[in-house]
């Protein structure tokens, strides 16, 4: 007779559950025990964190799911997705379902984790149909769909809470063109995680995102009768919305719990191992417990308690014991890394404190040392330290006598020397709960890529700030031996091809849209990070052919102006050559005194930046400027910086002026893989800066000029190089164009030409543009005055907005911050 297998029934299929399940297989394989899972939701194991990548668009949902429902089958697991337990009897040990089912059990786990906190608003919720229509949670995979759905056809979005999920969410939602707000009703963001100065600093760094953000701001009411219209805080003031997204914490899931009489104070109450108090074949893992007093509601605590409860019901560690878990975070939040752990503040009067911040750069960063242990850090905007932070917190490893050195390179470790001193059970990725120990044994099983490494552990695949680490983990671990990424190559990441081979597979395809390039060349797979750079490439490819496809574009190649820090935009008209007439000035001034420009100023490519315009505006000062766009906002040509050259200048050798404007006319708005910056000069005095810009040129004597290619001034300093010396200006016209069409279809995606000119070698392009080695020249020659001959002013969408939101309002809730402007006559 065959003995019956133990039966053990886990109520909850998310990541504490699932991830017990995948502990107690790894120790004593499926067979152990007659597996069966629920799940109130109707798929299999997903990574509730990654869930914020969906809604940004960066990760598609099949990439968030960490167990298939095929993996439920093949380890024996019967799963019950979508149907929920409604009831635990306790002396019957059987559970009892929703759809009216009894499973009985010989052990029962709890983890049925956490739901989201929504505070008491007045006209939240609709008497027939639960939440308001508008109104959202951000907790599952469902939420997250339906907020995609409805931002698409909305124009004003809230946020409701200023956390970690609530800046995810604002961020998230802003990939959808509506204007967002984030609401929150403490005095600064993360205030659980962050102190009131770290708090200020990232909410700048949030601001500069196009994010509202409202503080002090308690949410009181919900208006609007069919729809949300907008709300109203608890202080009388009032803001438009047809959306609205409560993020305002979770709490933990204990409905099942009590109804079945389990023991319930904040969460369920669990002991050390993890076993439900006085029940002896019960437990409770995850976001739903309450051990010694403590609920949790980040992921490393939960892969501490997953392990603690497989040892104890497989008995391969009985004397397993979860004591606690010390915190820390370390996430990039709404675009902007962010790490703390433990208190954020002094609590005695003998605790050390030491402060960093630079507001402007976005840096904030703290300790606080008690008895020469670190007990607590802040870091906003450079976590470069946190990993030793965050060993010296876990470890209590000693600290240097100069404090300060913990937030500097002079105190930690290098970082080559940090990953080997890391502890093999350091956790590097808390998103998914990988140590340096898994790492190394990756790399020892063979695997040595950094993205081979990732793909097999998960590490970096949540918010991405631990990838550094995660390099260096793995480059130390593999002595200094790992292989070559293949996909360092892919002109994007999202398409696992080469330039040459992309090209030829979109023309051979005649693929013309973005969606169209993911639909045949990666599986369906969209990759937010793709778009822009594909975008590009098609342009280039096809011209007028090109099928526009708006939401694939940056913010700045939407409405074509460059964002600013405080949200709005700047406009900066062309002046070919930096040249322009008193009818021109008079009209800027005139425009920047109709439209309160807050700040006009000269670029440091010869034009004038009107800087401050609200994005709703931009239409208007487009129209009463009547000039056409300078492209100071996208991966173009951008401007010729030319001095006066040969007419006005008693050193001029050549019209370096008329030269520049006909560069300018000939080129303006081209595409490339990078911003392209050039300059003629009349004279080897050089007042133009011809030497470092993408292409250069440069008068000298006898009627010739030379041109320069590969130069830079800006974060990076490079001479360019000499490309040719020519005798007309035919020729530098000539020469141009082909450097620049062949820059265009060989340089990588952002790859500027200072790092192209050297990677492809200065000799090898003269060869190929200026002696035609190859034959190349009459096809580049071709292919660029296609492009040429397809230019079109893109303000002229002013007057036909390419989509309906395109110029859409921003949220009026609190003044646009005005751009600083010195006054007159003062110093400081």
């Amino acid at each position: 007779m065959t003995q019956r297998r133990p039966r053990l029934v886990v109520v909850g299929n998310g990541m504490a559950g699932a991830r017990t399940v995948e502990e107690i297989i790894d120790r004593v394989g499926p067979d152990r025990y007659e597996i069966t899972m629920f799940g109130a939701e109707p798929y299999g194991n997903y990574n509730r964190i990654l869930l914020s990548n969906v809604l940004s668009g960066v990760e598609a949902e099949d990439g968030i799911f960490l167990n298939s429902l095929p993996w439920y089958e093949e380890n024996g697991i019967t799963l019950r997705a979508g149907v929920e337990v409604t009831r635990i009897d306790r002396f019957a040990r059987a559970v009892h379902a929703v759809d009216g089912t009894t499973t009985p059990y010989d052990k029962l786990v709890i983890a049925t984790g956490s739901v989201p906190f929504v505070p008491p608003i007045d006209g939240a919720h609709h008497p027939r149909r639960g939440f308001h229509q508008g109104v959202f949670t951000f907790r599952t995979l469902d939420d997250t769909r339906a907020m995609i759905r409805y931002a698409r056809d909305h124009q004003r979005a809230v946020v409701i809470g200023g956390g970690l999920l609530g800046l995810e969410a604002a961020r998230g939602l802003q990939q959808y063109g509506v204007s967002v707000a984030l609401l929150h009703a403490a005095g600064h963001l993360m205030n659980a995680q962050l102190d009131a100065t770290g708090g200020d600093i990232l909410r700048r760094s949030v601001e500069r995102l196009g994010i509202d953000v409202v503080t002090q701001a308690r949410t009181e009411r919900i208006l609007g009768r069919d729809a949300v219209e907008g709300g109203r805080l608890a202080d009388g003031r009032t803001f438009a919305a047809d959306m609205v997204v409560i993020a305002a914490g979770i709490r933990p899931n204990t409905t099942l719990a009590q109804v079945s009489g389990l023991p319930v104070e904040r969460g369920i109450v669990v002991d050390d191992h993890l076993r439900v108090l006085d029940e002896p074949d019960i437990y409770a893992v995850g976001e739903c417990v309450q051990h010694r007093g403590q609920t949790y509601g980040l992921v490393a605590p939960l892969w501490d308690q997953a392990k603690v409860l497989a040892g104890q019901l497989t008995g391969t560690d009985p004397t397993a014991a979860y004591h606690g878990s010390r915190t820390a975070t370390k996430l990039k939040v709404a675009g902007v890394d962010v790490a703390a752990m433990g208190v954020t503040a002094p609590e005695r009067d003998d605790d050390e404190f030491v402060v960093f911040a630079e507001p402007r750069r976005g840096v904030y960063k703290s300790v606080v040392v008690r008895d020469d242990r670190l007990i607590g850090a802040t870091l906003v905007g450079d976590v470069s330290k946190v990993g030793f932070l965050m060993q010296a917190f876990d470890r209590g490893s000693p600290l240097p006598e100069e404090r300060v050195r913990l937030l500097f390179d002079l105190g930690g470790p290098p970082a080559e020397v940090s990953a080997a001193e890391l502890d093999d059970d350091t956790q590097v990725c808390n998103c998914n709960g990988v140590s340096k120990g898994a790492l190394v044994a990756t790399v020892a099983g063979g695997v040595r890529t950094v993205s081979g490494v990732m793909d097999a552990t998960r590490a970096g695949k949540g918010c991405g700030s631990c990838k550094s680490l995660v390099g260096q983990i793995v480059e130390w671990a593999a002595g200094g031996e790992v292989a070559e990424d293949p996909a360092a190559n892919w002109y994007v990441p999202g398409v696992p091809m080469d330039k040459p081979t992309l090209m030829a597979e979109i023309r051979a395809c005649g693929l013309r849209s973005v969606s169209a390039v993911f639909a045949a060349l990666a599986d369906g797979r969209e990759d937010a990070k793709s778009k822009m750079g594909l975008v590009s490439l098609l342009r280039m490819m096809w011209g007028e052919e090109y099928v526009d496809e708006r939401g694939a574009r940056f913010i700045n190649d939407r409405v074509h102006a460059n964002i600013q820090r405080d949200g709005t935009f700047s406009v900066v008209p062309q002046m070919k050559g930096g040249c322009t007439t008193p009818a021109q000035l008079r009209r800027i001034a005139d425009v920047a005194e109709k439209h309160q420009v807050p700040l006009v100023k000269l670029t440091g490519g010869q034009r004038i930046d009107l800087l401050g315009i609200r994005k709703e505006d931009l239409p208007k000062v487009w129209a009463d400027l009547d000039m056409p766009s300078g492209y100071a906002y996208g991966k173009s040509f951008r401007t010729v910086k030319t001095c006066v050259g040969s007419d006005f200048c008693r050193f001029g050798l050549g019209d370096s002026t008329a030269l520049g404007i006909a560069i300018e006319e000939r080129f303006q708005g081209l595409e490339a893989p990078g911003k392209l910056k050039l300059a003629v000069t009349g004279c080897p005095r050089n007042c133009a800066e011809a030497y470092v810009k993408d292409l250069g040129v440069v008068a000298i004597e006898g009627g010739r000029w030379e041109i320069y290619v590969g130069g830079a001034a800006g974060a990076h300093v490079r001479k360019g190089d000499l490309l040719a010396t020519v005798d007309t200006p035919d020729e530098v016209m000539a020469v141009t164009g082909r450097f620049l069409q062949y820059y265009r279809e060989n340089a990588n995606w952002l790859e500027r030409t200072y790092a192209f000119v050297p990677r492809v070698g200065v000799d090898r392009l003269r060869e190929l543009i200026v002696d035609d080695v190859d034959g190349l020249g009459a096809g580049l020659d071709e292919r660029m005055a296609t492009a040429v001959a397809g230019y079109r002013d893109p303000w002229r969408e002013r007057d036909a907005p390419a989509t309906p939101g395109q110029f859409r309002t921003a949220l009026p809730l609190v003044p646009l911050p005005a751009v600083p402007v010195r006054a007159e006559g003062s110093w400081s």
